[in-house]
């Protein structure tokens, strides 16, 4: 590991994942090390996406574990500085400590956020209510079963279908398939959801798609029954690892076979369980979010130029879909890219709630507010993953479409 700080109140290193470990100690560090997890834990269940994530914590070592933000920046605008902490209140939490030196830049989605909470003040008076006495920080009025769709089409101007999707549940017994359609309890099991989209020539495009979904049936398994605590705690290393080794596979074929070279695939992945859905992304499939009561939101970060200049407000929606770059992919899984880093994230979901996982197909030929309709207004004799990808084909066509829509119902 590396030191990145060495101070009378607390050791920080950095290890060779990436993952921040921080040691308290010095005048009341017992209590600022509970304050640090506590306010975490808070604006987790806020999904304030500009902060750490909490992965472990050991009061016994008083140690934390968390997610890597990026670098200390050096130099900000002390306007810039304050808008950052002022949108932190507007999680619930004020920074008692809000200075430059707990701000960094994450590159991953040029972001600032922002770092260290063992002095921060929760503002918001619904943290006992939100669970956090329980442990679980879930709902009581969590889903208890599921519903989903899924479809993939190769379009009009495409001769073959280099996407992908999966649809399966783990319990005691192993893995099931599912069907395009169904339904089923959430209790005794979990459920992962993913979409691929392949590239590459010949008919390495096709390959590529499927090995990603392979690899999933391969590796994942085995973490069924992991308690929920740990698994939270875990996940990131989980999801992080499967990329990591769908991606050297590729690469490997590459190498060897000269039909495969360059040969790659974007992915998106849901897994479903105990009231949460971990998800892991890289290239430009995308994971939306319909909450229940209304609207729209894209989870995933698209991994391009135009993706980044979208989440950074200088292009609107028709100006990125319309962007002579928007297919030149920063990340993919292998494609001859050496390095990787998937957005791999965890959302609480409430009954009512659904998601879309899709290919660049679908979004080519839908706007975002189209998705919404066609997924909260089904259209009588078609699922809801039908309809999205019937529509995107008619619209566009140019590229395959693939769709999965899962809602989570009581």
């Amino acid at each position: 590991m590396r030191e990145a700080k060495n101070t009378q109140r607390a050791i920080v290193k950095i290890g060779y994942d990436g993952k921040v470990h921080k040691t308290f100690r010095g005048p009341k560090a017992e209590e600022r090390f509970a304050n640090e997890v506590r306010v975490l834990r808070y604006l987790e269940k806020k999904k304030c996406p500009f902060v750490p994530r909490l992965l472990d914590s050991d009061a016994s070592q008083l140690k934390i574990v968390t997610s890597n933000c990026g670098q200390i920046v050096e130099h900000i605008d002390e306007e810039r500085a304050r808008e950052i902490f002022a949108e932190l209140e507007k999680y619930g939490v004020r920074h008692d400590d809000a200075f430059a030196r707990n701000i960094t830049y994450r590159a991953s989605d040029g972001r600032f956020c922002a770092i260290d909470f063992e002095f921060a003040t929760i503002l918001g008076d619904d943290w006992e209510e939100a669970g956090e006495s329980s442990g679980s920080g879930l709902s009581k009025t969590s889903a208890t079963s599921i519903r989903w769709s899924g479809l993939t089409d190769r379009g009009t101007c495409r001769q073959n279908n280099e996407d992908a999707f999966l649809a399966m549940m783990l319990d005691e017994h192993g893995i099931q398939y599912l069907g395009k359609t169904g339904e089923a309890r959430l209790s005794d099991a979990e459920y992962i959801f993913a979409v691929s989209d392949g590239m590459g020539g010949e008919n390495s495009g096709e390959f590529a798609s499927r090995i990603a979904i392979d690899k999933i049936t391969l590796q994942l398994p085995k973490q069924f029954g992991v308690s929920e605590e740990r698994f939270h705690a875990y996940s990131g290393d989980v999801l992080g690892e499967l990329f990591s080794s769908i991606h050297q596979a590729m690469l490997q074929l590459g190498r060897h076979d000269a039909n495969c070279r360059n040969m790659g695939a974007t992915l998106t992945l849901v897994w479903l369980r105990s009231g949460r859905l971990y998800f892991a992304h890289i290239g430009d499939s995308r994971l939306y979010r319909l909450p229940a009561e209304s609207g729209i939101e894209q989870v995933t970060h698209d991994h391009s130029h135009v993706g980044w200049l979208r989440r950074a407000g200088t292009l609107n929606e028709r100006e990125a879909r319309n962007h002579p770059r928007k297919n030149a992919l920063d990340q993919a899984l292998g494609a001859g890219h050496r390095y990787l880093d998937p957005h791999i994230g965890c959302l609480e979901y409430q009954p009512g709630d659904a998601f879309v996982l899709c290919t660049d197909g679908v979004t080519d030929g839908l706007w975002d507010n189209r998705i919404e309709d066609l997924v909260r207004h089904p259209e009588p004799d078609r699922t809801e993953a039908e309809s999205l990808v019937k529509h995107a084909v008619h619209e566009s066509g140019r590229d395959n479409a693939t769709a999965v829509v899962v809602r989570a119902d009581r």
